[in-house]
C-alpha cells in the first residue's frame, strides 16, 4: 500500500512517534539570548492587545524577538539623544549639579519624563513603525 506524502514532508519535514502519537519536528531556529528591555516589553503588549494580526504574524514568522529587541534598542539610543539634547539647551549642567544638587535632579527628572513620553509615542505605540520594522 502506497502512502501519500504530507506537505509538511514534501517540504522536507520529518516526524517522531512518541508513544501511539506521531509527531512533527518543529524548531523555532536561532534564537538570541539577549533580555529585551523596558520598552521592547511595552510594545510586546502593545502589539498584542491592540494588532492581534501583526502581533500572530510576527510571532509565527519568527521575527518578534528581532522586532523588540531593534525596537528596544532604537528607544534607548534615542533616550540618550534626547536627554543630552534636552540637558544642554536647557543649561542643566554639572556645574549646576555642584551649585544646586536638587534642582538638577528635578530638572534632569522632568527632562528624563519628557523624553520617555517622546520615545513612547515616536517609537513604542507608533502604527507607522508595525510596518517598517516587520
Amino acid at each position: 500500500m502506497k502512502t501519500q506524502k504530507s506537505f509538511f514532508e514534501l517540504k522536507g519535514g520529518t516526524y517522531t512517534q512518541v508513544g501511539d502519537v506521531v509527531l512533527p519536528d518543529l524548531s523555532i531556529g536561532e534564537v538570541e539570548e539577549r533580555p529585551i528591555g523596558k520598552h521592547g516589553r511595552m510594545r510586546k503588549c502593545y502589539l498584542k492587545e491592540q494588532h492581534p494580526v501583526l502581533y500572530s504574524e510576527l510571532l509565527l514568522s519568527g521575527k518578534l524577538y528581532s522586532h523588540l529587541l531593534e525596537i528596544d534598542e532604537a528607544c534607548v539610543e534615542r533616550m540618550e539623544l534626547l536627554v543630552y539634547q534636552m540637558a544642554k539647551r536647557e543649561g542643566v549642567t554639572e556645574a549646576l549639579k555642584v551649585a544646586n544638587q536638587m534642582e538638577w535632579v528635578r530638572r534632569m527628572n522632568s527632562i528624563r519624563s519628557r523624553s520617555e513620553e517622546i520615545v513612547l509615542k515616536e517609537l513604542v505605540y507608533n502604527e507607522d513603525a508595525e510596518e517598517a520594522n516587520s
